[in-house]
């Protein structure tokens, strides 16, 4: 069994449902308080034990690429004017793991953009993140690990969602209860036709034959190539678990989520936990 070591993280997307700031903004580079969710996510992976990180970018999103890279200037600055903190907070990033990045092009969807990454990936198994799915507490990409290691399979991370909500997600159905063995995957179902409330969340281990599927995939929803339906077609020949990760899960990709988001993590900070507990009491 071969050790997860690569990431890919789809980064291409427009965010148009966060303009007009993401005109000129990556969505992934919107802070959580004032740490950039692409970085917090780079973080988990490295918990995680994740070597190399590609990213499938578009035009756009050349300061998320950069934000990971050594600018000497600003620390030539910061090493002058004393702030030590500051300085060794962005020395730190460029040591996180190996990165890299190629361009998706055009937005064909996820599917396309992660085959993308064959090459890149060889033969090896590798994991999927979101830049949309924050996972506070935790860390759900190393549970994800554990399971794979546990039955060399491909893993989805899952947690219950309200059913009222499941057509906003990828919902699994289980052939096996206790082992979370999965049965199938159905993207955005209508409620009334939801096989359950395990919702797919950001988070994934597969194996390099998801490549094959995808390069034979027909569009799906939205018009677009959906990693969901490569999955589901991978299903019928390799076995699939769900991994029901810790965590509470965030979607930043909705502008609710995002601010209920930097008020989690922001309580968690004690140079503006105290202050915000007042603003909120006062509220």
């Amino acid at each position: 069994m071969k050790k997860i070591r690569k990431l890919v993280i789809p980064v291409a997307g427009m965010g148009t449902r966060f303009l007009p700031v993401t005109k000129s903004v990556p969505k992934e580079m919107l802070p959580i308080v004032d740490v950039p969710t692409v970085q917090l996510l780079l973080e988990e992976a490295k918990n995680a034990g994740i070597e190399e990180v590609l990213f499938i970018t578009s035009g756009t999103k050349n300061s998320i690429i950069s934000h990971f890279d050594i600018d000497y200037e600003l620390e030539d600055k910061l090493s002058k004017s004393g702030k030590t903190k500051q300085l060794e907070e962005i020395q730190k990033l460029p040591k996180m793991m190996k990165i890299f990045s190629i361009r998706q092009g055009q937005p064909f969807g996820s599917g396309h953009a992660v085959s993308l990454a064959k090459e890149w990936v060889n033969d090896e198994p590798f994991a999927v993140m979101y830049g949309d799915d924050l996972i506070k507490g935790g860390c759900a990409l190393k549970e994800l690990i554990e399971v794979y290691e546990k039955y060399d399979t491909n893993v989805i991370g899952v947690q219950e969602v309200p059913r009222e909500l499941t057509y906003k997600y990828g919902i699994i159905s289980l052939k096996d209860e206790e082992a979370l063995e999965i049965a199938g995957l159905v993207e955005k179902p209508k409620v009334e036709e939801a096989p359950s409330t395990l919702a797919g969340l950001g988070r994934y281990i597969l194996k390099p034959e998801i490549f094959y599927e995808l390069e034979h995939l027909t569009k799906g929803a939205g018009g677009e190539y959906q990693l969901t339906d490569g999955m589901s077609q991978l299903m019928k020949k390799q076995t699939f678990h769900a991994c029901k990760f810790s965590g509470t899960y965030y979607d930043i990709g909705s502008q609710l989520g995002y601010i209920k988001a930097n008020i989690m993590y922001a309580l968690d900070r004690e140079d503006v936990r105290d202050e915000l507990l007042k603003f909120i009491k006062n509220l």
